[in-house]
């Protein structure tokens, strides 16, 4: 095999020809036959099906990279799988602006359906004129869509350089994941920690469905207070006296016909005489009971509050723990139920009801409001406000709280005991970096309720349950029928339960199927147990379970990490993984995070192109763990400016070992010199320098990955490479020619000088070392040089280790500071022909060169190579501390001159004569 040293070296198409290489030989393809002490696994964040990644990916998934190959160069097997998260609204909303469509299940199939629009054309179609198709052709086009995102995200992850396990991919939605996802509900339910419930739910009412608390955000939103007068009734007439009125302010006057109590704080003296009385509400004459609650708050409005079925949280509270009735008013659909609440039955009250019945929550307002004037019972106008208000983080439009029957998973928000076990369990896991713990505790401590799982959308794993349908035709919820696990996956809404037929579908005494999907963090949750076999692999699962590491951002500790943490906590009793690493946000040029509902986020593939992978992985590298990073091009070209420094370095290094010419006939003659050369001794004061410090370096980098802190890894190793290129390439490069002219051919088997040999052993070492060093943040450039020299890949080779480093450089090396003084000596050489506006080939007839005393040892042993690399025939080094006698009183010199005093901890030169000067 001829060796392919380029006669230029270039970083160009690197990409493109490394990943057929790597996919041809298998490098990352993870062995199955390792036991679980050889294996290092990784749950790789699947990411969302719906659309494009973007550069906050590459950043975060980089992160990841750098570790997998580490460990895999540090021995381990590393089990490092891609997944797909296709399911959930991200992707249904996409299938629907991309092909013109929405979901009605109430349709019947299509066979062979073919979508009105595609791409660009179907984003221009409003949602009321979305062609309505079937449930069935609705998930065709959710895969149909998420296959072809799912190539183009594998193309930008491959031109990255993710050394993925690419034959392990997987999909959220595939029947191996639902099969899994459901096995973990079945036993859940079984145990008692899934479960049904019908109560108020957190609804939005654009996507019709039920929304977790881990899935809220708040957003700070224009409102107003309104000041209302509630009528005293007569128990509380006859007990106080007073016929005042109870004045209330409130942001939901929409929601007055849904009022069941006004609220005061128990110790609020202004409102003890009411507690336990009752007053009519304004419009609809309905009495309520005025209560008292710790939670309300003396301070806000006027101190008393209405309490709604429902407005927001705290309504859900009080209605729970005061008992009271409900009475709702807004639909699934966002508007205002036709039909007027129980409680409300006086004529005037009912008409007052059917002017806001079917209206939008926004239009009921505006109308109350009017009716509210119209009647006296409002205080003057509206007062504006800006407050936060929930959203559901992908909807549009505020939050509604409806009763409706869904599913839940108990995690801890209503179970003290189980609280305390969840969080004892992110205790025992090592956050990266350990601050972002406090996040998960926070989260856990702060629950307030059990996890909705149940959604009520489409495309999704199915809730595996059926029900009977009783007599008069209403579904028994509490008697669900379920699958057995060797039947998964199920849907309920295709499938028949066992002892059944089709024909008894949503027939008295027949059953009927669960219509409910779960939510896409109930199947992400499982990530763990769907890659590492957990339903169909036992030996799979023994090798990786638990997992080593659990990369992902800090914004999804509240739902994929928790999540994860619940399920094997519940399903195994242990954690999901060792380690969690936690990577902070990009942020664009105003410091903002980046994200696709901001519009501000940058699409990677040109980024790629342009500077090339390694350069975006360089700048990707150069950001800690859970810190936030500027979007930053200039960090890119400096990252390119580093792979084609390792690429021509690497070329010098090479030819001035003799390897490159060795290897000009055959990849085997290169390798058996590079092996010949490396076995050489070390016996010049700075190759041994060099090679001390390499190994300083090494174990410094070495402790930071093994710490999960690649930027301090890539730091130690950049700044000496610099120093390595920038100095001891030209202070050694005549003596590791032995007397020939730079870039002849060197016969690397010939015999030369013991300064030569010393000084290829150590270029050799050094390469070989720095490749390896780099190789995880730089893949493409250093297997390029690895394969012009070295047998297989870079990314298969062992991690250098310190020892041989040491022992070539001998006990009486004086490392970092002998390499540093000369590459400092050789820069104010090279300043005195800067100066003078000459080539710095130009020779120094004579130079005297001042040293600070702590350094003058340390150049006097490099002198020969300085000599020769900065072209100098004579030069005498004085130590400065015993040669000059500065002026102590600091007033000039005797002649009363200004001139500064030399300063005698700086290295300069004095008496430099050119040549031809």
């Amino acid at each position: 095999m001829t060796s392919r040293i380029p006669d230029k070296a270039t970083v160009d198409g690197l990409e493109d020809r490394w990943n057929e290489a790597w996919e041809a030989s298998g490098t990352y393809r993870f062995d199955e036959s390792n036991t679980r002490e050889q294996v290092y696994s990784i749950d790789t964040p699947p990411p969302t099906v719906s659309g494009s990644l973007h550069v906050g990916h590459v950043f975060s998934y980089t992160h990841t990279d750098v570790v997998a190959r580490f460990q895999r160069m540090r021995g381990r097997e590393v089990f490092y799988p891609m997944g797909w998260d296709d399911n959930g609204l991200p992707t249904e909303r996409r299938v629907q602006n991309y092909y013109g469509v929405r979901c009605d299940p109430t349709l019947p199939y299509v066979e062979g359906y073919e979508p009105p629009h595609e791409g660009g054309e179907g984003k221009s179609i409003k949602a009321a004129d979305q062609q309505p198709i079937s449930r069935r052709n609705f998930v065709e086009l959710c895969e149909r869509l998420t296959a072809e995102d799912e190539k183009q995200f594998e193309a930008l992850w491959r031109h990255l350089g993710l050394s993925v396990d690419w034959s392990r991919t997987y999909q959220t939605i595939s029947p191996s994941s639902q099969a899994v996802a459901q096995q973990a509900f079945l036993r859940g339910l079984s145990r008692g920690e899934c479960y049904q419930a019908e109560a108020p739910t957190l609804w939005d009412v654009t996507f019709r469905t039920a929304v977790a608390q881990a899935e809220l955000e708040d957003r700070e939103r224009p409102g107003a207070y309104h000041r209302l007068a509630f009528e005293p009734a007569a128990d509380m007439e006859e007990a106080t006296g007073s016929y005042e009125s109870i004045w209330i302010e409130t942001t939901r006057p929409e929601l007055l016909p849904a009022c069941v109590a006004l609220v005061a704080h128990p110790d609020d003296e202004r409102y003890q005489p009411l507690f336990g009385k009752h007053v009519r509400t304004p419009l609809f004459g309905v009495e309520v009971p005025v209560v008292a609650h710790h939670l309300a708050n003396p301070e806000k409005g006027s101190g008393i509050a209405m309490i709604c079925t429902f407005g927001d949280i705290t309504d859900v509270t009080w209605w729970r723990e005061l008992r009271l009735p409900t009475r709702p008013v807004i639909g699934w659909d966002g508007r205002m139920l036709a039909e007027a609440p129980s409680g409300l039955e006086s004529a005037d009250g009912i008409a007052a009801y059917g002017e806001l019945a079917g209206l939008t929550v926004f239009s009921a307002q505006k109308r109350i409001v009017e009716m509210l004037q119209e009647a006296g019972v409002m205080d003057g106008d509206a007062r504006a406000i800006s407050h936060p208000v929930k959203f559901f983080e992908k909807g549009d439009k505020p939050l509604e709280i409806v009763t409706t029957r869904q599913w839940y998973i108990r995690n801890g928000g209503t179970d003290a005991a189980l609280n305390a076990e969840l969080v004892a369990r992110g205790s025992e896991l090592d956050f990266e970096p350990d601050f972002m713990r406090v996040r998960y505790e926070n989260w856990v401590k702060g629950l307030t309720g059990d996890w909705l799982i149940s959604r009520q959308r489409f495309f999704g794993v199915p809730i595996p349950v059926w029900y009977p349908v009783l007599a008069d035709g209403s579904p028994d919820f509490d008697n669900p029928l379920v699958p057995s696990e060797d039947a998964l996956p199920v849907d309920p809404s295709v499938d028949v339960p066992a002892g059944f037929s089709a024909e008894q579908r949503d027939v008295p005494g027949g059953f009927t199927g669960e219509k409910d999907i779960m939510d896409t963090w109930a199947t992400s949750s499982l990530t763990p147990q769907i890659v590492c076999g957990w339903r169909d692999n036992p030996a799979l699962f023994a090798a990786t379970f638990p997992m080593d590491l659990r990369p992902q951002g800090q914004d999804i500790i509240r739902t994929w990490l928790f999540s994860s943490v619940v399920r094997a906590h519940q399903e195994h009793g242990t954690l999901p993984w060792k380690h969690a690493a936690i990577s902070g946000w990009i942020l664009d040029p105003d410091r903002k995070k980046m994200s696709k509902s901001k519009g501000n986020v940058v699409t990677p593939m040109g980024l790629l192109e342009q500077h090339g992978s390694d350069a975006v992985r360089y700048w990707a590298a150069a950001a800690r763990l859970g810190t936030d990073a500027a979007f930053d091009e200039g960090q890119m070209k400096i990252g390119r400016r580093l792979a084609m420094k390792v690429l021509n370095a690497s070329k010098f290094v090479l030819g001035a070992t003799g390897i490159s010419t060795a290897a000009g006939s055959s990849l085997e003659a290169g390798i058996a010199a590079a092996d010949a050369v490396a076995a050489g001794s070390v016996t010049e004061p700075l190759d041994q320098a060099m090679l001390s410090a390499l190994a300083d370096v090494v174990d410094a980098s070495t402790k930071a990955l093994e710490g999960y802190d690649h930027t301090r890894a890539l730091e130690v190793a950049e700044t000496l490479f610099w120093t390595f290129c920038d100095d001891y390439l030209e202070l050694v490069k005549a003596r590791a020619y032995d007397g020939a002219a730079p870039g002849a051919a060197i016969d690397p088997y010939a015999p030369c000088s013991a300064g030569a040999a010393s000084a290829r052993t150590t270029l050799t070492l050094a390469l070989g070392t720095f490749l390896r060093l780099f190789a995880p943040v730089l893949p493409f450039a250093t297997e390029e040089v690895w394969s012009w020299y070295q047998p297989g890949s870079v990314h298969r080779a062992e991690w250098p280790v310190s020892e041989p480093l040491r022992s070539a450089a001998g006990s009486a090396s004086q490392g970092a500071p002998l390499l540093a003084a000369a590459g400092e000596a050789l820069s104010v050489l090279r300043k005195v022909k800067s100066e003078a506006k000459v080539s710095q080939r130009t020779p120094l007839t004579s130079v005297d060169l001042l040293v600070p005393a702590a350094k003058a040892g340390f150049v006097r042993a490099a002198k020969a190579d300085l000599l020769a690399a900065g072209r100098v025939e004579a030069m005498q080094i004085v130590d400065t501390e015993a040669a000059l006698e500065p002026n102590v009183d600091g007033l000039g010199s005797e002649d009363g001159s200004s001139d500064e005093i030399a300063d005698p901890t700086v290295m300069r030169t004095e008496n430099a004569v050119l040549a031809g000067a």
